[in-house]
């Protein structure tokens, strides 16, 4: 998979979409390809997300060049889109996520006295979480497996982080195992 940078508006957060880890859950549990290549209605698991992006209408860039953790990926990809007006991480996946959801938490990050936005879905919280541009250096200085819990709690405990109701089941469905596709590959088809 090649990285493709599209390229950011300025009043617009970048979703970054985060595909560089090696899914050995995936494999684990019996899958025999990458996670993100697994077939599921008719495409793949990314790219099923990637067309729940595309059609968001926001900026997105796709971080694939296959870093050691989630900390080091996020920070790759806010490197690569540092003039954003802020980020949506968003990992590869969660190929139910609905466009409507990523524009939700953009909206929310318009709000000056949000830092961190994050869906929650039935009480579940999940992704894409949003970070507003004043988040740029800690972004930035993300490495390892962690992602960026430690900036969210450093937010919440500043009272600067919004949790949105939405109705989209895909905030919180990802694939970590070949049964997690088996009812993502259900639920795809219930939509239909």
């Amino acid at each position: 998979m090649e990285a493709e940078i599209h390229p950011a508006s300025a009043a617009q957060p970048v979703v970054l979409v985060l595909a560089s880890g090696r899914g050995l859950r995936f494999a684990a549990s019996g899958g025999t390809v990458h996670k993100l290549r697994a077939p599921l209605g008719g495409t793949t698991v990314l790219e099923l997300t990637l067309a729940a992006v595309r059609a968001s209408g926001l900026p997105w860039h796709l971080e694939d060049a296959g870093h050691p953790g989630m900390g080091d990926s996020i920070a790759a990809a806010v490197h690569a889109t540092a003039g954003a007006a802020g980020w949506l991480v968003l990992p590869g996946d969660l190929p139910l996520i609905r466009p409507e959801t990523l524009r939700t938490i953009a909206a929310a990050l318009a709000d000056p006295d949000c830092a961190v936005a994050m869906p929650v879905y039935r009480g579940e919280r999940g992704h894409p979480v949003g970070f507003a541009a004043q988040c740029l250096q800690d972004l930035l200085a993300l490495t390892g497996e962690q992602g960026a819990a430690s900036l969210v709690r450093a937010q919440a405990q500043q009272g600067r982080v919004r949790l949105v109701e939405v109705q989209d089941e895909g905030a919180v469905t990802d694939v970590d195992t070949v049964h997690d596709l088996e009812r993502a590959a259900q639920r795809l088809a219930a939509r239909s």
